[in-house]
């Protein structure tokens, strides 16, 4: 069965840094457009960052650009998110999630499978 699964969050102060990883197994993972989400208590889960199949096609929400950089490795069927410059609003849980297709979509619904999530708490 599909399996992705996120590790590298925690808490760190504002302004640092965390780097997310998201392992996937059970998928041909170069077919699957690869998508970060996050979702914080009492909001809805919304779109960070995405990342298409081979690499070059790159999408962030407005609100981590220029800050969040996202990446893939299909040797090691991995994705991950560099998050820098955190802020206490990037405070959420954050998933991984997979789509068949080229591009990545901002839209959950269109996301195939999801992993469990990883907390990142970024204090003032």
């Amino acid at each position: 069965q599909v399996q992705l699964v996120e590790s590298g969050g925690g808490t760190v102060q504002a302004g640092g840094s965390l780097r997310l990883s998201c392992a996937a197994s059970g998928l041909t993972f170069s077919l699957f457009a690869m998508g970060w989400f996050r979702q914080a208590p009492g909001k809805e889960r919304e779109f960070v960052a995405g990342v298409g199949r081979t690499g070059p096609f790159l999408r962030y929400a407005d609100s981590v650009k220029g800050r969040f950089t996202i990446s893939r490795d299909n040797a090691k069927n991995t994705v991950f998110l560099q998050m820098n410059s955190l802020k206490p609003e990037d405070t959420a849980l954050y998933y991984c999630a997979a789509e068949r297709g080229f591009a990545p979509s901002t839209a959950k619904m269109d996301y195939d499978y999801w992993g469990q999530g990883t907390q990142v708490t970024v204090s003032s």
